[in-house]
């Protein structure tokens, strides 16, 4: 640790800027006061991190960002070799979330690291839709969970719900019970619903799955945050990108509770097809589209 004054804190970041520009980020300023901000943070525990990110934080991007008040808070100390070792992270091309360990997502920093799908933005639609129709005391899943960011959302959305997710992958596992368990969700390993107890067959009002739903051929498309560093297990959705939607709905009406919902993310292109498979898996299928038309949802319905 070492006193840095506001002046060098300034000539810092423009420097961490400057080689984050070159190694190609487009929010390189943005990122450079981020990971300067976890620096100044570096010893403290979790929850003073959280609490001294609180006092001053604002979104850009995919990222929250930290500012001078975290200076004035850590009384000038900053990690430096804590700092390097994160620039040269991200240089390197790690993703952001993976360098500072959590994602920003629907208001809530998700714990993240290697080998989880970074949540993204758009799927906070997911959380919008399925929120509108979940009351307390619901069950409620979270299938294919990853770091259990949806449903995490949902329990901060819906308090009061009784909330259990899934995932196939032990290190989305790992992750999701970091982030849910503290919020009494339940996690489990496994297939889908094979993951899920038995007990849970029939009584669940509201699922939530974002499956994988890219093409097979297009993932060397992808960029190389996603294609290089998350599991291709998390993207890869077969030929068509709807092979594992499919599936879900396939057994969705034997888990859903009467007049329980379904919510599924898709892209645009996708969306009627992934409708039609909801409406001959027996459900009441609904399109559902973001104002800005950045993120589709589709909601199916067991009747």
């Amino acid at each position: 640790m070492t006193e840095t004054g506001e002046h060098d804190l300034h000539d810092i970041e423009a420097d961490v800027a400057r080689r984050l520009r070159a190694a190609g980020s487009v929010f390189a300023e943005e990122e450079a006061t981020l990971l300067v901000g976890e620096a100044l943070l570096a010893g403290e525990s979790v929850a003073e991190r959280d609490a001294m990110r609180a006092a001053d934080a604002v979104l850009v991007g995919e990222a929250a960002l930290t500012g001078e008040a975290l200076l004035v808070a850590r009384g000038g100390a900053l990690d430096r070799v804590d700092l390097e070792r994160m620039v040269a992270q991200r240089v390197s091309g790690v993703p952001l979330e993976y360098v500072v360990g959590w994602a920003l997502f629907d208001g809530i920093r998700v714990r993240v690291g290697d080998g989880v799908f970074v949540p993204r933005h758009r799927t906070e639609l997911l959380v919008d839709a399925a929120a509108s129709v979940t009351r307390p005391g619901d069950v409620a899943v979270d299938l294919c969970c990853g770091s259990g960011a949806i449903g995490l959302a949902l329990t901060r959305r819906v308090p009061g719900i009784a909330l259990s997710a899934a995932d196939i992958d032990p290190r989305a596992v790992t992750w999701a019970r970091v982030n849910l368990e503290p919020a009494g969700g339940r996690v489990f390993e496994g297939d889908l619903y094979a993951a899920l107890p038995e007990s849970l067959r029939g009584r669940i009002r509201t699922l939530v799955c974002n499956t994988p739903y890219v093409p097979t051929a297009d993932i060397a498309l992808l960029p190389p945050e996603a294609r290089l560093y998350e599991p291709h297990g998390t993207l890869d959705g077969g030929d068509d990108g709807l092979d594992i939607q499919r599936r879900v709905a396939d057994d969705a009406r034997t888990w859903l509770a009467p007049g329980g919902t379904l919510f599924v993310e898709t892209s645009d292109a996708q969306s009627h097809e992934s409708a039609e498979i909801m409406q001959a898996a027996g459900l009441a299928a609904q399109i559902i589209r973001s104002p800005d038309g950045d993120a589709t949802v589709v909601s199916a319905r067991r009747p």
